[in-house]
């Protein structure tokens, strides 16, 4: 099976501040990193990295060519990106010394996709094959529809999140992943709760508390702790775990396994500097749990 991905991809600045910042206030950062990142980048190497074949669709600004190159050196299939004329999306990432962030994100390239060409990347889909969204691109529904209409599962990340994309894309989706907080929001604007939730499967994530999966037919929740560690940096923890996840998902584990598994990617993340470099392969993450389980 396959794993397609519409997913931003970004160049991402970290700067280490000693708090971050508050409104009008003006600090020196202590350290400065570059990187590459984006929620939809990281997830195709996360997956990749789980073990999963992963064909990216995204677009990137002539100043970009650099970050293709690095998601091809992961080893994602990268024919389905182009070059335009819009700049690439970057992110200014704050990080303090209690690895929180403060995120600033410019879309550029990543607002610039195009019908003809996800139409050409989805054509290259079999049935069952998972095509992974994140509110950071254009054309989310768009292609949520079609990779329905294919037969293809959909395992759309809300975030950032916007309680109107959301809605527009939910009659396609085989998964939602929401953090605590998304979830009580969209279910007051459903005026439903998550028990009702009009989607197949709803995973909700709820940071050091672990994570919790129910299965709409059947009512069932599964649930997984947080691995305790030591973070340094929590920026891309989400995208590695949504990666690792899908890609169990696309690997036909069992839900628990698969979500244990995206747990353990997601706690080694933090504790490393950067995104997707910091990303870990799937023999780290084997070795971290067998030393945990």
């Amino acid at each position: 099976m396959t794993i397609f991905n519409l997913g931003s991809i970004n160049a991402d600045y970290f700067y280490d501040v000693p708090h971050l910042p508050k409104p009008g206030e003006t600090l020196a950062a202590t350290g400065f990193r570059k990187g590459l990142g984006g929620k939809g980048a990281n997830q195709s190497v996360a997956a990749v990295r789980a073990g999963s074949a992963v064909v990216h669709i995204g677009s990137v600004g002539k100043d970009g060519r650099w970050a293709v190159e690095r998601i091809k050196e992961f080893g994602v299939d990268v024919a389905n990106i182009a070059i335009v004329e819009v700049p690439t999306g970057h992110a200014i990432i704050n990080i303090d010394k209690h690895a929180e962030n403060a995120i600033v994100i410019f879309q550029g390239a990543n607002a610039e996709q195009d019908k003809g060409r996800i139409l050409q990347a989805l054509n290259g889909a079999k049935h069952g094959d998972i095509l992974l969204l994140q509110n950071e691109t254009s054309l989310q529904c768009f292609t949520a529809a079609k990779a329905a209409e294919l037969g293809m599962r959909v395992f759309y990340s809300a975030a950032p999140f916007s309680v109107e994309k959301t809605r527009e894309i939910l009659p396609f989706l085989s998964v939602l992943a929401l953090n605590e907080i998304e979830a009580e929001q969209l279910c007051a604007e459903l005026e439903t709760n998550l028990e009702d939730f009009p989607v197949s499967n709803v995973l909700v994530t709820k940071g050091g508390e672990g994570s919790e999966w129910r299965t709409h037919a059947t009512g069932g929740i599964v649930k997984t702790r947080a691995f305790d560690v030591s973070a340094v940096d929590t920026t891309g923890a989400g995208d590695t775990f949504a990666g690792y996840l899908a890609a169990g998902l696309d690997q036909e584990m069992e839900i628990r396994e698969a979500l244990k598994l995206a747990s353990a990617a997601a706690a080694i993340k933090v504790t490393r500097h950067g995104t997707a470099d910091a990303i870990p392969r799937r023999g780290d993450v084997e070795k971290f749990l067998a030393l945990r389980t």
